[in-house]
């Protein structure tokens, strides 16, 4: 095996390497050897076939074979000899020189390229006197009777009404909607129960059932707000033929032990503290978010290196993606975005930039510090990840097992969390209580 290196800039590695021919002969007979013992062919008995016979018969299609795990072979052998570290893995180009039909046969020597790029070498930088603030927020009695009513009015009990509708009401209607006279799909529902006032339609719908009766049928007139999710009805004017079939008023509603065991809670206080639990936990999340960033933010200062140009394009491209995938959607342009398509590109071109150097700051600081991701962890997050798909479980849990590449894109947040709490732990940190509003505000720079 002959090995060139044709190319070295940067973190730019390209290679020439030749395989002889005979080394490439060498292996078909040896496998041809071997599978004349095991294979069944109709005049012949077992193990009696002759391999000239056998090359003839599978000689072509068994060389392609040995000439794709020989290059993947050589190049892992080389990059390995090379102490290189791949930042992807490596595109083959076989050579224009060489003839195909002969290096198949046998007759010619295998000569390819492999180009690469090399994960680029840092020192670990030491971020013990790195201060960071952690903004952290208690919650008040306030908030947990505050989540206390909301709950209780989305459960408080209604009772029959005669006569006419008034707000807070609740109304069962059957509704037929029209765009220029012709119903519209979606538009249309029987039985449905709306509270007048609670907001659930679009704007100046429930307003016109305000003193409507059991019985009544009234046309609604409104205009799907600018921002409608269905663009096709964003902005439309639309009517609606309502038939109102029932009245119902707020009955009386007491929050207590009793009203909480309906709930399926032990008492009024069970469910208190089931609601601060919750918030709580919503804080936590709120609070490891914006301390996240402020290490990342940190970390961004302390490396400069160049990075793999396809690994930032990967992520360039996946990014841009997404971008492009919601504007449409939204039916917005770079126009509403006060941008235009070549300054938004330049700026998730350092967006991605970043994220390909952190991950690599973070991968590398895990590795050197033996972070590791056990397999209950994994399990557990897998177990997350298809109760998201109800009804589809088994089929998620298999999905992901079967198939690692899968299966890595839940080990790998779990691995950054892990080098993330290992960081917090060598840098300093305080907490400072904010208030909840500055705690959810989020900075422009974000």
């Amino acid at each position: 095996m002959q090995v060139t290196e044709t190319l070295s800039e940067g973190l730019k590695r390209e290679l020439k390497l030749v395989i002889p021919a005979h080394d490439l002969s060498g292996r078909l007979d040896a496998r041809l050897a071997e599978m004349k013992d095991r294979v069944r062919i109709n005049g012949f008995r077992p193990g009696k076939v002759p391999v000239a016979h056998l090359k003839r018969l599978v000689g072509r299609q068994e060389m392609a074979q040995i000439i794709d795990t020989v290059i993947g072979e050589t190049i892992r052998s080389v990059v390995e000899e090379r102490k290189e570290r791949p930042a992807l893995n490596p595109e083959v180009k076989l050579s224009d020189e060489i003839e195909a039909e002969k290096v198949v046969a046998g007759e010619a020597d295998l000569v390819f390229t492999a180009s690469y790029e090399l994960l680029p070498e840092f020192e670990i930088q030491d971020i013990s006197a790195i201060e960071i603030e952690r903004p952290v927020a208690e919650v008040t009695d306030a908030e947990i009777d505050e989540q206390v009513n909301r709950i209780a009015e989305g459960n408080r009990p209604f009772e029959p009404k005669e006569g006419a509708a008034a707000t807070g009401d609740k109304v069962t209607i059957d509704f037929v909607g029209k765009l220029d006279g012709e119903a519209f799909e979606g538009g249309s529902g029987t039985d449905v129960d709306l509270t007048l006032g609670s907001g659930q339609f679009i704007p100046g719908f429930e307003e016109q059932l305000v003193g409507a009766s059991a019985g009544d049928a009234r046309t609604v007139e409104v205009t799907f707000p600018a921002e409608y999710p269905a663009k096709h009805l964003a902005s439309k004017p639309a009517v609606f033929d309502v038939t109102v079939k029932a009245v119902q008023a707020p009955g009386t509603l007491v929050v207590d032990d009793a009203w909480a065991q309906k709930l399926g809670m032990e008492s009024l206080e069970k469910v208190r503290d089931a609601i601060r639990e919750q918030i709580q936990s919503q804080y936590v999340a709120a609070s490891r978010a914006k301390v996240k960033r402020k290490l990342l933010d940190k970390l961004d200062e302390l490396y400069t290196f160049a990075l793999p140009e396809k690994l930032v394009e990967g992520e360039f491209e996946q990014i841009w993606k997404q971008v492009t995938d919601e504007m449409t959607q939204a039916g917005k342009s770079f126009a509403d975005e006060d941008t235009t398509e070549e300054a938004a590109r330049a700026d998730y071109r350092r967006i991605s930039e970043r994220r390909v150097r952190l991950g690599l700051v973070l991968s590398e600081i895990g590795e050197k510090n033996d972070v590791k991701v056990t397999d209950e962890e994994v399990s557990r997050a897998l177990v997350d990840r298809a109760r998201q798909f109800p009804g589809q479980e088994r089929e998620v849990y298999e999905y992901y097992s079967k198939t690692p590449m899968a299966l890595a894109t839940l080990r790998a947040p779990l691995f950054e969390e892990k080098v993330v709490d290992y960081l917090l732990g060598q840098a300093k940190v305080t907490d400072r209580t904010v208030a909840k509003d500055e705690l959810f505000k989020e900075t422009e720079e974000a």
